[in-house]
């Protein structure tokens, strides 16, 4: 049946709810976390060894992710997502020992949550837009933050009034009932279902011939496999741009809540600030992956290293000027314009690797990157253990957010397909690809 609209629009609206759930699904981990320890009394790095394990379990599972994408689709994909987090959330209510809930929310909701996180999505929701591309994944992606909004004050309710159990299991349950009918909708490419990007009528055999976005015609004719791409510059300089991305993301996101505190501000100040960091990525989301369109994708990802370095420098200068002002210049920098990574995290890497092996590609890469994630917190968690001050770990995340900028810089989506903003640049070729 013909829609009066563009497909695509359909696969952004379920990526936006499927974030929106499961994103914030295992986010919530951090409100179940309090109770628990109050419950059984276990040690915190235990219990909160649960969640840091589940991120290794996502590290490893995103190639293979990636390659069953390639082989299956994403609707094999987000439902076995669906499945595994939805199973963890649903049976960890049940615990009693420690190791249940490595198995609950460490391997099986983290396991699902690469699924329908950030790194499945990216997998296959780029293929549905050429010229609208960053503004396509932006949107859907800004399902995170409304999520939070909306969801995570939900689950802290439940918690006060019913108990830890009874919001792990409207939890799963919301999963499972909410994403398992939506996801079928979900195909692959616009050319499964007789379409094209953006939803462009086939051209006419007598009308003029389109611009093409390929740059480099030899480069883009290869049939790159994970071997070949592994063999090239561009893998790795994408490698170390995504593994600082990750890195600075997660050394602000888990220790800014803690430094404010101890720097003296309220707590009331230090969590509005975290909820505020991802409204303003809503916006910022959106409006930087539309702007990726016209200017470029390593661009944006510049601006968004840009954004976290104001904000490791706001941090740094709060401690010896503990202003209001100063935390609204952090809360903006890191949610406008350092969430932007994110609309462009998949398009960088489609645009360098396109092909049937892309799946692949990108989880390796995301593993990579999801080691940069783990090390962030840790590195700057063990400098505060040795310094006493967040001083250092602040200022080798700068470092970081300066080498991820010039690694993505340096990959050059840019010298293999244009945007669509950048078009006017190119000599008629053959068609968008």
């Amino acid at each position: 049946m013909r829609l009066p609209f563009f497909y695509g629009w359909v696969v952004v609206a379920v990526t936006f709810a499927t974030m929106a759930i499961g994103v914030n699904a295992r986010t919530a981990f951090s409100l179940f976390f309090p109770p628990i320890l109050s419950e059984f009394g276990w040690e915190r790095g235990i219990t909160a060894g649960a969640f840091s394990f589940g991120f290794v379990v996502s590290g490893i599972v995103s190639p293979l992710i990636g390659r069953l994408m390639d082989r299956t689709g994403p609707r094999a994909v987000m439902e076995l997502g669906v499945a595994l987090m939805a199973g963890g959330l649903l049976l960890a209510p049940l615990t009693s020992q420690p190791w249940h809930l490595y198995v609950t929310i460490g391997v099986m909701v983290g396991a699902g949550s690469v699924c329908l996180g950030y790194s499945g999505q990216s997998l296959f929701l780029p293929n549905w837009f050429i010229r609208r591309r960053g503004l396509a994944i932006g949107i859907a992606f800004a399902g995170v933050g409304i999520g939070s909004v909306t969801l995570l004050p939900w689950v802290q309710h439940m918690i006060a009034q019913q108990g830890w159990r009874a919001a792990c299991t409207a939890m799963g349950l919301l999963v499972l009932i909410a994403l398992a009918p939506i996801n079928l909708l979900l195909r692959k490419r616009p050319e499964d279902l007789g379409l094209r990007p953006d939803g462009d009528a086939a051209p006419a055999s007598s009308a003029a011939k389109p611009v093409s976005n390929i740059v480099d015609p030899a480069w883009a004719a290869i049939d790159w496999t994970l071997p070949l791409a592994l063999r090239t510059m561009k893998f790795w300089w994408l490698a170390i741009g995504y593994f600082f991305g990750l890195y600075i993301w997660y050394a602000v996101q888990v220790h800014q809540t803690k430094y404010l505190l101890e720097i003296g501000f309220s707590p009331n100040v230090a969590v509005w600030a975290l909820g505020a960091v991802s409204l303003l990525g809503i916006p910022g989301q959106i409006a930087l992956g539309h702007l990726s369109d016209r200017i470029g994708r390593e661009a944006v990802w510049v601006f968004s290293c840009l954004g976290f370095t104001i904000c490791f420098v706001a941090l740094i200068a709060l401690k010896a000027s503990p202003t209001l002002l100063l935390v609204y210049v952090m809360v903006a920098s890191q949610g406008v314009l350092g969430y932007g990574l994110t609309s462009v995290m998949g398009a960088v890497v489609l645009e360098i690797f396109q092909g049937p092996h892309f799946g692949a590609i990108f989880g390796t890469i995301m593993l990579i990157a999801l080691c940069g994630g783990a090390a962030g917190p840790w590195v700057t968690g063990v400098l505060y253990d040795l310094t006493g001050s967040y001083t250092p770990g602040f200022a080798i995340a700068m470092a970081a957010s300066l080498l991820s900028a010039i690694a993505v810089w340096c990959a050059a989506p840019r010298k293999v397909r244009a945007v669509a903003g950048q078009l006017h640049r190119l000599r008629p070729a053959v068609e968008v690809v």
